[in-house]
């Protein structure tokens, strides 16, 4: 029997990624995972890959409200409540002091900010006693690269949600922490600079990385799996870097 057998859990961003490898390495152990995206062909896919039997797909956009509620409508018809929340969804895209735009700022803090905010605030009638609640941050909240900048800030918001929010929900037996991973192969990644220019990205920060390269999805995952689970059931408020040491060395 898997460590979350039984569980009920919700990714958004779930359909590529690290969102999806979080879906499948949670369904193996046992839980039936809502996943959400804005792309019904990737959360097909997804559902595929997943299994079909452990898997839902609500097709939907964070920073709507209104795609919120129709996830949560969907987790609440199977009336088995809510024990694991992973807010993963993001937007990123390189823009400096003097080229950003008010699109690109509405953009990035309208998902990663406000989005990640209603998918917590609107889960809370869900929430089972002892639900864990794991947001996506990322080390390039702490690193000033170059260009970044709005990103950045939009995800030392979201480490900031998590030590709030594990102060608020911990009478609940609640527990809200943060994952921030370091640069990882995701499609996402790639679809930053375009398929011609991802290599040298990926080798540029590759350098920056005492491992000497950019992480896999599912070394993240299996850390936001350990976040899920009774094996972290002493962590609260905490920030796990999965960065082979780049913001650590």
């Amino acid at each position: 029997m898997g460590q979350l057998e039984g569980k009920t859990a919700v990714i958004t961003g779930g359909s590529t990624g690290i969102g999806l490898a979080t879906a499948v390495r949670l369904a193996a152990e046992g839980a039936h995972v809502f996943i959400t995206g804005r792309r019904k062909t990737e959360l097909d896919a997804a559902v595929e890959t997943i299994g079909a039997a452990r898997a839902t797909a609500v097709a939907g956009d964070i920073s709507d409200l209104a795609d919120l509620d129709r996830l949560y409508d969907a987790v609440r018809a199977r009336g088995r409540g809510l024990d694991v929340v992973f807010a993963n969804a993001a937007s990123a895209s390189f823009a400096t002091l003097e080229q950003v735009t008010e699109e690109h700022f509405d953009q990035t803090f309208g998902v990663n900010v406000r989005g990640t905010l209603f998918t917590v605030r609107k889960a809370l009638p869900l929430l089972n006693d002892g639900a864990s609640v794991i947001l996506n941050a990322s080390v390039r909240a702490d690193d000033g690269v170059a260009a970044f900048g709005t990103y950045a800030a939009s995800k030392a918001a979201v480490r900031s949600f998590a030590r709030t929010w594990a102060n608020e929900l911990k009478e609940r037996n609640i527990r809200v922490n943060a994952v921030s991973p370091g640069t990882i192969d995701t499609p996402a990644l790639d679809g930053m600079v375009g398929a011609d220019e991802a290599p040298a990205l990926k080798a540029r920060f590759a350098a920056g990385v005492p491992l000497g390269r950019i992480g896999r999805a599912d070394e993240v995952a299996d850390v936001v799996t350990f976040l899920a689970s009774e094996q972290s059931s002493f962590i609260l408020g905490a920030n796990l870097y999965v960065d082979g040491g780049e913001n650590q060395i």
